[in-house]
Order: C-alpha cells, then structure tokens, then sequence
C-alpha cells in the first residue's frame, strides 16, 4: 500500500476550524519577526557607536581601544631534560650482578660488561673480552657501519627500465626491502610503494602493454644465504635469501611472517600486477646497458632504515645495509664482503674490534663472534657524542615493555622505571643476548652487554634471566 494522503477540507465549517488552527502560527509567525527585526536595530546601533557613527557621534573619532596585556610566560621546561652530571654513579655492581649472572639458565661461557656512559669507566666485567655468539646484537655493529659510511639522509633506488624487445619492462633492484605492496607498507613506515612505481611506468609508456617483466638482482653478488646459516633459516619466519629486489622485507604477505625463497620474482610479480598484466611472464634477469628509465622511488631514509633493522632485528634489512656499505667501500656486495666492510668500517670509527668475526651482517650465522667489550664500546661512542653519526643507533633500540623486540619483555619486580631500559635482542638456538642502555634510578646512564651463548634454560627462561640483569640495572642505587 502507498502513504496514505489526507484530503484537505471543503464544508465552509471545516475551512472556519482550519483558520482558527492556522491563527496562532500566524501569530508566532508575526511575532517572531518583530524579535528579529529588533535585534538588527540593536545590532546596527552597538556597529554605529563602536564606528563613532549615529546622531550622537557622527564624524567623531572611534574611542580608543587599549592594548592587549598578555600574561607573564615564563621559560618552558626542556621536554627531554639534560641528565645529571653529578648523578651517583654504581659502586657495588659485583655484588648486584653475581648472583643474577649465576642463574643456571644462562649456561656456561657467559660473558659481561657495564661501562658508564659519560666516563667510561668499566663498572662490572666478566669475561668482557672474551669474543662470543653475538646473535642479533650483531646488528649493532652493522648500525655504526651504516651510519658512519653511508649518509643518513640518504635513499636507496628502486627504478623500472624499458626492457630488451617492445613491451618488456625490467625491474632494477636497487637494494631496498621495503618496497611496499600496499599503501601505505604494512611493516615499514615511510617505505615506497609498487603501486607509486607502476603509475609512473604507466604514464611512461603513454598506453602501449606490457607483454613481460624482468627483474634485476645484478646489485648483488655472491651465495644468497650464509655460510653460517641453517638449512631451515631461509626462507622462514625471519629470514630470506637476500636479493637486490624484494617486497615488503620479503614477506609472503604483506604484513606476515612468512617469507619467501624468491624474493626477486615475488616483486616482479607485484610489478606486472599493479601494472595490470598480472599473466605476462615474470623472470630473472639483466637491463640493456643505457636503458630508457620509466620509473624510479626512493626508500626512508638511511637512518630511518637502521632504526627499523634494530627495532624489528630484521635480518634481511640488515644485510642489504650491510652490502651498500660494502659497495660503498669498494667491496663485493656479498656476504663476505658486508662481514669485513662492517668490521672495517666500525674500526675506522674508533671502535676496538679485535676479536670480532662476521659472516654475516645480522648475526644469524652461528660463526660470527663480537666481544662484550666491542658492544659496549660502539653504544657508549653512540651515546657520549664522541660518534654523532650513529646517534641513530640508539633511537633504533627496542624499549622494554614497550617496543620492537622488547615489546613484551622486562621484569616489572625488578624496580626499573618505564623505558629506563633500551636494548638490542639476540636469539640463536642456545644463544641469548641483551645489549644496550640503562638508566639507573640515581638517573646514571650505563651501558651494557651480555653473551649468554651457552645457554641451556630454554628461551624463556633465559630471556627472563637477561631481563632480571637489566632491571637490576634500572633499579639501582648500588652503593
């Protein structure tokens, strides 16, 4: 049934009631308009004194107005404040430390340092020296490496060229994981993505199809996983063959943990995709010499891109770091050349890296030794301002409880106080590591190392004794 319409009345009776009805709307209705009528009287009146206008003060001059007084502002507080000089630093660590250390967990072989920030005076020592599995706290020398040979601000490439035969397109990979199949990328802020590149090819190829895709690894060089590495690391959860082009670090999916064992294809995959021939052919290969440049974008920044590798202890952003530093410094960009342009690179920066051992740049591979000493060494350099360059280092540091690795760790009985402590996390089967700053509850800034790679407690366990060593640090008087 439709709406049903009410008929208007037609008795002379019906029309003398819908007058009466209408009389007192018509009435607001007047005096309704009377109101607005007097208040536009008003308001021209207060315009026309306020001017020096109407009968009273015309052509007199507008009365003065005096000038606003603004209050009294003092100076703002610094909103990260300087830290005391004359805070009290450790005196009895030994004492602290020794039985924490001597949780069975932690295994045999465990070696230790804590080290002022601002004197440099060596607080605590076990074994500092002694060269250990550093896991993932490797990261940290190939942070000093990076920021310290390449220039922060710097981007990384990742260009399309016009291919071989009508219609191909090559995708040259310039050394960036991040590039992004979704906008914005699912891991890593401030990353370019494929579809930014596919418009420019798109404009530049002014309507003709794309009838294949290459991709160019040549960047790289060398075996794709490490010597040192596991048959099960790559391609896993946290690690890829490291290739010159790749999406999203390599992830199967965008935001995943998965990744893949082809990481070049996977990107020239997602190319001819978001070009809009997801069938055409996509296969390995080299760009003509001089090729005609469709496209071109540009990754975050150099720095941005260590605090992702250390926030998130990615391996694969890691490694590519390490290889432009090695292609920088004149050396292949392989797994041997990163692993002695990093060490290179962290000596030229004033660091002692006698003991150290890298075949790899992420600290998977089981060979690769750094000292507690080294560690401690490259975060007091970072932090004391002797190093600038690497200030970034220590803004990449996971923040416990908080961030990164760190995220859902710390030991809340422990007495340190939100965020007090920032660390790099190592992990390999059998090996724990914690490596970073602290800031102790006297407000002394220390920092530290510790190599737990004859670990026998299990991860948990172990990563639970790290956290308790760390806290003990926090909440320290120590006196």
């Amino acid at each position: 049934m439709g709406a049903v319409t009410t008929p208007a009345p037609t008795t002379r009776a019906a029309r003398r009631q819908q007058a009466a009805a209408a009389a007192p709307r018509r009435t607001g209705a007047t005096v309704a308009m009377v109101l607005v009528i007097v208040v536009a009287l008003l308001l021209t009146a207060v315009l026309l004194v306020l001017r020096g206008g109407g009968p009273a003060g015309a052509g007199s001059a507008a009365a003065p107005v005096p000038d606003a007084v603004l209050p009294a502002v003092g100076d703002a507080p610094p909103v990260l404040a300087d830290l005391d000089p004359d805070a009290p630093q450790p005196t009895a660590l030994d004492s602290t430390l020794a039985p924490l250390l001597a949780d069975p967990a932690l295994g045999r072989g465990l070696s230790a340092q804590v080290v002022d920030a601002r004197t440099g005076t060596v607080l605590f020592d076990r074994d500092g020296s002694d060269p250990g599995t550093p896991a993932s706290t490797a990261k940290l020398l190939t942070a000093v490496a990076a920021l310290t040979t390449l220039d922060p601000a710097a981007t990384l490439p990742t260009t399309v060229v016009a291919g071989a035969t009508p219609g191909e397109v090559v995708l040259v990979g310039g050394g960036d994981p991040t590039l992004s199949r979704t906008t914005p990328s699912a891991t890593y802020p401030g990353a370019p993505t494929v579809d930014d590149l596919a418009r420019q090819v798109t404009a530049a190829l002014a309507g003709a199809p794309v009838t294949s895709v290459v991709v160019d690894n040549s960047l790289f060089s060398g075996p794709l996983t490490a010597a040192g590495w596991g048959a099960d690391d790559a391609p896993s959860t946290y690690a890829a063959p490291v290739t010159a082009a790749a999406v999203d670090g390599a992830r199967l999916a965008p935001g995943g943990l998965a990744r893949s064992g082809q990481p070049g294809t996977d990107a020239g995959v997602a190319l001819a995709r978001a070009l809009g021939a997801p069938s055409v052919p996509v296969t390995l290969g080299a760009a003509p010499p001089q090729a005609r440049e469709l496209g071109r974008v540009q990754s975050a920044p150099v720095a941005r891109l260590v605090e992702q590798a250390l926030s998130l202890s990615d391996n694969l952003l890691a490694e590519t770091l390490a290889r432009h530093v090695a292609l920088t410094r004149g050396l292949p960009a392989t797994f041997e050349g990163a692993g002695t342009a990093v060490t290179d690179a962290v000596r030229e920066a004033g660091i002692d890296v006698t003991g150290v051992v890298l075949g790899d740049a992420s600290g998977l591979s089981a060979g690769d030794l750094v000292p507690a000493t080294t560690l401690t060494g490259l975060l007091r350099a970072a932090g004391d301002g002797s190093l600038p360059a690497a200030a970034d280092l220590l803004s990449g540091l996971p923040v416990a409880g908080f961030d990164g690795t760190l995220a859902d760790r710390g030991d809340p009985t422990g007495g340190a106080a939100p965020g007090s402590v920032r660390a790099k996390t190592g992990t390999l089967l059998g090996v724990n590591a914690l490596a970073g700053t602290v800031l102790t509850a006297d407000g002394r800034l220390l920092v530290f190392a510790v190599l737990a790679d004859g670990a026998v407690g299990g991860l948990d366990p172990t990563e639970a004794a790290l956290d308790r060593v760390a806290a003990a640090l926090a909440g320290c008087g120590c006196r």
